[in-house]
């Protein structure tokens, strides 16, 4: 598993942890955190470009299947500095899936964006027939690695499972990061500090609680070949809804601070998951308030919810 000191690998490690299987964790802790690896899991701090050790890994712990969620994701710092990125998402991603031809895995599993891969769609919510028009570096990696996973996974024969992630929401969301929009006005909203909206409230995404994600990644390892899947619930939820949700909650009584639309967002996308529905039997489960409720419960457990 890389990246499964974060926010979503490390949910996911412990599902997999909870049906009995063993895993692995490769993350650098650039923006994961080793408090989040499961005790069971075996841990390497190890950077994803570092292929030598990488290697070594993987012909070490001779994995059936790997789940590569390391990544740069951030959109903005994409923008101004494309390379770390390109080089990460891409470059480093190649590495892996060479490391893992030479082992002989048995699936290769990838979180990619749905948020950041299809650009502004002609159709919301939008399917996986929409032609990928990134607006930024990050989703133009993200397209790219899926190239590369399906170049390689014909290469050496081995199957793969694309899932093109929402907004994802939930514990362990890095409140200071630059993407996680219910972590970033929750941690300031709970400080009394009004957070920033960038443009006038209606940029919408669509937001999945992570139970959810961690569900299909379980799904994943025995269904769905060579398949690439939207994950979401097909509705759009504005900057202004998930506002408002967490001022009546915590109860926050300020307004929202407003600055200009950033150049590289997309600025309204859902994402239809019938596909995944039909090859995975997977539908999200938790709506939006109660997976908010949930966040906040674990965050802040002295909080009164109102």
């Amino acid at each position: 598993m890389t990246g499964g000191a974060g926010f979503i690998g490390s949910h996911v490690v412990d599902g997999y942890l909870r049906r009995g299987h063993r895993v692995a964790v490769v993350d650098n802790l650039s923006t994961g955190f080793r408090k989040n690896v499961h005790p069971k899991a075996r841990f390497y701090e190890v950077d994803l470009r570092n292929t030598t050790r990488l290697r070594q890994i993987l012909h070490r712990e001779k994995p059936d299947v790997v789940n590569h969620h390391a990544a740069l994701a951030e959109v903005v710092r994409s923008l101004r500095d494309p390379l770390p990125t390109l080089e990460v998402n891409v470059l480093a991603t190649v590495g892996l899936l060479i490391a893992c031809g030479e082992i002989g895995i048995r699936k290769f599993l990838f979180s990619s964006t749905g948020g950041a891969m299809y650009g502004e769609p002609r159709k919301i919510p939008t399917d996986e027939s929409e032609p990928p028009t990134p607006l930024s570096p990050y989703g133009l990696s993200k397209m790219q690695g899926e190239e590369v996973i399906r170049f390689y996974s014909r290469f050496y024969g081995f199957p793969h499972l694309i899932f093109r992630y929402p907004n994802v929401y939930g514990p362990r969301q890095n409140p200071k990061g630059e993407a996680g929009v219910v972590a970033i006005f929750a941690g300031l909203m709970h400080g009394g500090r009004a957070p920033t909206i960038f443009g006038d409230g209606s940029k919408a995404r669509d937001y999945v609680y992570v139970g959810d994600l961690v569900r299909a990644n379980l799904m994943g390892l025995r269904r769905g070949k060579n398949e690439t899947l939207n994950l979401g619930w097909g509705r759009k939820v504005s900057d202004r809804e998930i506002f408002d949700t967490l001022a009546r909650l915590l109860p926050f009584r300020e307004k929202a601070i407003h600055a200009p639309f950033r150049k590289g967002e997309v600025y309204q996308i859902a994402l239809s998951a019938r596909r995944a529905a039909r090859v995975l039997g997977w539908k999200p489960t938790v709506r939006l308030e109660a997976g908010i409720r949930r966040t906040l419960k674990v965050a802040y457990p002295a909080l009164r919810l109102a």
